[in-house]
């Protein structure tokens, strides 16, 4: 397998899932601020220009954050990633995508092009202030669905990468505080074995 990422960006999740299970893979850069998504060599692998990008061992491309978890997570059920029954792969799912959907897409596409939403820069301060609004609102839903709780469903699962990832953007690199069952979910994170080599492989530790 071979994963297409950019550091600190959104892939970290992925990057930590392939950790976690513990399979060979490979990495390969893909520099976002030079426009290396838009590029041949980048968007014949993925015409989305996305990361992450996972090519499998057959060769075929997956792409999007919840397929690609899914599929790692299904196809290797030793990992242990994959919570049991229809219940835990329900709440699995949610978090997920509100994670990708709302925080990051809509919260975090906000604060950081702003001028995908408006046009005028007079307007881009109050883009992200919007998007600010709309992450803090996925901060308070995520310490609501921690409570007593040390992961989104119970166990350790392909679903605590992406709130993972979300909150890695917040606290680490806008040094924002986490709500309290977050950030202890955070923290369990940073301690994992499998975060502590992916943060230091992506020169993030």
């Amino acid at each position: 397998m071979k994963l297409f990422y950019a550091p600190g960006a959104c892939s970290i999740g992925i990057h930590v899932l392939l950790e976690e299970i513990g399979k060979p893979y490979d990495l390969e850069l893909v520099n976002l601020r030079e426009g290396a998504q838009f590029k041949p060599e980048f968007t014949s692998v993925n015409a989305k220009s996305k990361v992450p990008t996972l090519l499998k061992d057959d060769g075929g491309v997956l792409t999007e954050y919840p397929a690609i978890a899914y599929y790692l997570s299904v196809t290797n059920p030793d990992a242990k990633v994959l919570p049991g029954g229809i219940e835990g792969m329900a709440q699995a799912f949610e978090v997920v995508d509100y994670c990708v959907a709302t925080m990051h897409m809509q919260g975090f596409g906000r604060i950081f092009k702003p001028s995908n939403y408006a046009p005028s820069e007079a307007d881009h301060e109050a883009v992200k202030a919007r998007g600010g609004e709309i992450f803090e609102k996925g901060l308070a839903w995520l310490d609501q669905k921690l409570a007593g709780r040390d992961y989104v469903t119970g166990e350790f699962s392909f679903a605590d990468t992406a709130v993972f990832y979300v909150c890695f953007w917040w606290a680490a690199r806008l040094n924002r505080p986490l709500p309290a069952n977050v950030a202890a979910h955070y923290a369990r994170m940073n301690a994992r074995p499998a975060v502590q080599r992916t943060l230091k492989a992506e020169g993030l530790a």
